[in-house]
């Protein structure tokens, strides 16, 4: 972000700043709504406001401020930091003061053992709630309890056994209820005559209806009692429930609330607290609020006296830079600004007369440009449609030419920039360049050529004639070297070529003539001496094998004279569907395969030899099912596409698949992945498709294989034999 947008967002960030700190002292309900703070309040979001406006209208502002704004806010801005950083510290300190006060008031001592107190008190109600329950679980299972409640004992031995609970346990009162809540029995501490019939309430009807101990506390005119529920469980079901009482002593009960209405007290006493600091911290901060505005209205009429002259000195900079030189600005202060005026006024003078004469200067040198322009225009056309690829490399190595014939041989990017030192490229095309760049510059003669491949990204082999020069540094300042790149990679293969015929004319020359004859042989022995052998399967495994090998050698000298003179393809017009239909009816008993005619268009016919496509697609074919193998549910499937210009075969199986090694040498002659192929089936099949202006290409290795035959759809008619 730019220095100018920081700037621009400075009140942005200052109204954020003040809506946090409102937001913090927002007046609250413990505070009583103080006039003071919404006084307070009010301010800060009308400073706010002002600043959101502010800044919104600095960031609508596509052109640069009025001269003199940014220095005038940037000394109104000090000059309140100037009063406002002191004033929080006061402030700050002030509330540090009243805080140390008001712990004096209220000791930390004092408020730990109220707490105390407190939880004193309550833990006695929690102690003696815990100690009825537990007492209180012994008697859910009572056999002399659930005889009770189901009428077998008399009333006076039911009251002896709760007398001899309640004395035992220590209670002021035991009653026993049935199901239906009639009173079983009942026995309390003291007179008899007091004892009065008690309803159960809801709480007791909650324990039979749970199953579950309940105790509560229940407050009476003689103090509070602790009542207990215990419900009584029998082989299936509550049938009764027992009902206990605790009186609770009257001076711990008189102590506890005693604790209780202190603490409230001095809560109160305590939250008053919070108000008297509050009050102050609002009256510190609306004196604080009125000194900044005050200082911040000062220091705004200062600013815009002090910055007035700075905005004329601006304009005047605007109107040079826009290149008005006949701008005069005023003098009239006697002080550092009237002197940096007049220094203004003497420097537009000088730069008008500088002016005059770079302009001279420039229409001599112009003359000058054109000429250096046009031998530069020269060496770029030339350099610019040379098929030839030329580097040119300084005497530190960096790269200093690269015309575009080098990108197309070595397929590199039209984006792609080299790197500074040609031994530093990373790029795989160019590497082998800056090896042959080293040897140059580390050998003694000036001249260097060689001749080696490159490999390009997608798996192509380039063979590339590479000379390089060294330059001499007599009569001008630059030397290096020069490197010259040629592609022969179409050389190379018709010379590979040329030798591949003249080997396979010779070996069918020497290997043609003594295979007839020995096969014929061959046979002879079967027929004459099969029945005179002791072990005629040895014999006919023996004779067979050269009868086979025979055979084989026979394909392989066809072969070779195929690959040797290759006979032109006699073109003509021939319905792409008629060769599909032919590879259908020649692989139909093949389940696997499938052949999809070409649907919607009456005109797909192509121009080509229909004898040598047939021969290209049966090799194709014959591939695809050997890699399919025995699996029905691998598929083989060969297919048509049509445009104005050419036409595609494709050819689709889902075999294993083709490595990377095998593809990037199978179209080359005598490699093989089968063990008893020739190697030559696709040299051969990429010969005819490159015969007929097309080509064959693997479009993939695997998931599916997929090979492509490419040819143009209309070409010259040629005839051959």
């Amino acid at each position: 972000m730019s220095r100018i947008n920081i700037m621009r967002l400075i009140p942005l960030f200052m109204a954020v700043m003040l809506l946090t700190v409102t937001v913090l002292l927002w007046p609250s309900q413990d505070d009583g709504g103080s006039p003071l703070a919404w006084v307070n309040v009010a301010i800060m979001l009308g400073l706010s406001l002002l600043l959101i406006q502010y800044g919104i209208r600095l960031l609508r502002e596509h052109s640069e401020p009025r001269p003199g704004s940014r220095l005038r806010a940037k000394l109104v801005i000090a000059m309140i930091a100037m009063l406002l950083v002191p004033a929080m510290v006061i402030q700050m300190a002030a509330s540090q003061m009243v805080e140390r006060g008001m712990d004096v008031w209220f000791d930390v001592r004092v408020d730990t053992l109220l707490d105390r107190a407190l939880n004193l008190a309550q833990g006695f109600y929690e102690r003696v709630e815990k100690n009825m329950k537990r007492n209180l679980l012994d008697y859910i299972s009572d056999g002399v309890l659930l005889a009770a409640v189901s009428g077998n004992m008399d009333y006076r031995s039911t009251n002896a056994y709760l007398n001899e609970i309640r004395q035992t346990e220590g209670w002021q009162k035991v009653e026993l209820f049935d199901i239906n809540e009639r009173q079983i029995g009942a026995v309390q501490t003291g007179e008899l005559s007091t004892l009065q019939m008690t309803s159960l309430n809801e709480t007791a009807r909650l324990s039979m209806h749970l199953g579950r101990v309940v105790t509560e506390l229940v407050t009476r005119d003689d103090g509070e009692v602790a009542v207990g529920y215990a419900p009584l469980i029998g082989p299936t079901s509550v049938i009764g429930l027992l009902r206990v009482e605790i009186q609770l002593p009257t001076g711990v009960i008189q102590n506890a609330r005693a604790v209780e209405a202190d603490y409230r007290s001095y809560r109160q006493l305590e939250h008053n607290r919070q108000k008297i600091s509050a009050t102050f911290t609002h009256v510190m901060l609306f004196m604080t609020l009125v000194v900044v505005l005050l200082a911040g209205l000062v220091a705004l009429l200062f600013a815009r006296r002090l910055t007035s002259p700075i905005g004329d000195l601006a304009n005047a900079l605007r109107r040079v830079t826009e290149g008005d030189l006949d701008v005069v600005i005023s003098e009239s202060p006697q002080d550092e600004l009237g002197s940096l005026a007049r220094s203004f006024n003497k420097m537009a003078t000088r730069l008008k007369q500088n002016v005059a004469a770079i302009e001279q200067a420039q229409k001599d040198l112009t003359q000058a440009l054109d000429n250096s322009r046009q031998r530069q225009y020269v060496l770029e056309s030339l350099l610019a449609n040379l098929h030839t690829g030329v580097v040119l490399v300084d005497g530190d190595g960096r790269v200093r030419l690269l015309n575009q014939a080098v990108r197309d041989i070595l397929h590199l990017p039209d984006n792609w920039i080299p790197s500074a030192d040609i031994l530093q490229v990373s790029h795989g095309n160019l590497r082998d360049i800056g090896d042959f760049y080293d040897e140059l510059r580390h050998q003694k003669e000036e001249l260097l050529q060689r001749e080696f491949d490159v490999a390009l990204p997608e798996g192509k082999i380039l063979h590339v004639l590479a000379r390089g020069a060294r330059l001499s540094a007599s009569g001008t300042k630059f030397s290096g070297y020069l490197l010259v790149i040629d592609d022969i990679s179409d050389l190379a293969e018709a010379e590979r070529a040329k030798a591949w015929a003249e080997v396979a004319q010779r070996l069918a020359h020497e290997i043609k003539n003594p295979l007839t004859p020995i096969k014929l042989s061959t046979e002879r022995l079967q027929r004459r001496f099969r029945t005179q052998v002791d072990n005629t399967e040895v014999f006919d495994v023996c004779t067979k094998a050269i009868i086979d090998q025979v055979e084989r050698l026979q394909r392989l000298i066809a072969d070779f004279s195929t690959l040797a003179r290759m006979p032109q393809p006699k073109i003509r017009e021939i319905p792409v569907n008629t060769l599909l239909q032919d590879m259908n009816e020649l692989f139909h008993s093949y389940q696997r395969v499938h052949v999809k005619m070409v649907d919607g268009q009456s005109d797909s016919i192509c121009q080509c030899d229909p004898d040598q496509i047939r021969q290209v697609l049966i090799n194709l074919m014959d591939n695809a099912i050997a890699a399919t193998g025995d699996a029905e549910h691998h598929s083989v499937r060969l297919y048509a596409e049509l445009t104005d210009e050419f036409v595609a075969w494709h050819v689709e199986d889902d075999g294993d698949g083709i490595t990377e090694e095998a593809a990037s040498k199978l179209f080359e002659a005598y490699y093989s992945t089968k063990v008893n192929g020739s190697g030559l089936g696709l040299a051969i099949a990429k010969r005819i498709a490159e015969d007929h202006g097309g080509e064959l290409k693997l479009v993939s290795r695997t998931g599916p294989t997929h090979f492509c035959l490419k040819l143009p759809r209309h070409m010259p008619h040629k005839e051959g034999s």
